[in-house]
C-alpha cells in the first residue's frame, strides 16, 4: 500500500500524559476512516482526562475509553475495520482496539510495544487490528508507562448490565491530559 500524502504533510498528534508527551504521525491514506474517527474524538476533547487502562509490558498500552473515575465513556457508533491496509502491528505503531465484532473500533486505541504481527488481519480470523499511526517521539514515556505495576479491578458495565473485571490495570493512575492535532493535513 503506497501513501499519497508525503510524510512531512501527514497529521501530527500530541498526546499529553501525566508521565510525559508522545507524538504520533497518522496514516490518513492507509486508514482514512480510522484517522478521521480518532481526530473527531481528539478535536471534541473526548480524550481529555481519560485513563491509560491496560498495560502489558512487552505487548501493548491501551487507552481512550475510561474517565478518571474508572467509568466507561459514551462513544459514537463504531467504524468499519481497515486492518487490510498494508500496515502491520509493529513496535511503535498505534492501532484501534476492538470488541468482539471486527467492525467495533470506536475510541479505544493501543500502542504496540513489540512486533505484534499476530494482531494483523488474517483471512482465517476475518479481522485484525487497524494500524493508523506511528510513534515518532515519546518512546521514553511509553517505556515509563510499560514498567508500572498492574492489577485487576472490577467495574460495572452498562453494556453487559453486570460487574466485569479489567485486567492489567495500572496501580498508579496514568491520565491522558489531552490529545491535540499539532499539524493538520495540508
Amino acid at each position: 500500500c503506497y501513501a499519497k500524502t508525503p510524510i512531512e504533510k501527514r497529521p501530527l498528534i500530541q498526546i499529553q500524559t501525566t508521565k510525559g508527551d508522545i507524538i504520533i504521525r497518522l496514516f490518513p491514506d492507509e486508514a482514512p476512516l480510522t484517522c478521521e474517527n480518532f481526530l473527531s474524538y481528539a478535536n471534541n476533547q473526548f480524550y481529555n482526562n481519560t485513563l491509560v487502562h491496560r498495560v502489558i509490558d512487552g505487548f501493548l498500552i491501551q487507552a481512550g475509553g475510561f474517565d478518571t473515575n474508572y467509568k466507561p465513556k459514551k462513544t459514537k457508533s463504531p467504524i468499519k475495520n481497515e486492518s487490510r491496509n498494508g500496515r502491520s502491528n509493529l513496535k511503535g505503531t498505534v492501532s484501534m482496539a476492538l470488541k468482539l465484532d471486527k467492525d467495533s473500533a470506536s475510541s479505544q486505541f493501543f500502542f504496540n510495544l513489540a512486533d505484534n504481527t499476530d494482531l494483523n488481519y488474517t483471512t482465517k480470523r476475518g479481522r485484525g487490528y487497524t494500524v493508523f499511526a506511528e510513534v515518532i517521539q515519546g518512546y521514553d514515556t511509553l517505556t515509563k508507562i510499560s514498567k508500572i505495576r498492574t492489577r485487576r479491578i472490577i467495574i460495572h458495565s452498562e453494556l453487559y448490565k453486570r460487574n466485569v473485571p479489567l485486567y492489567d490495570f495500572p496501580e498508579e493512575d496514568i491520565i491522558i491530559k489531552s490529545i491535540k492535532n499539532i499539524r493538520s493535513i495540508k
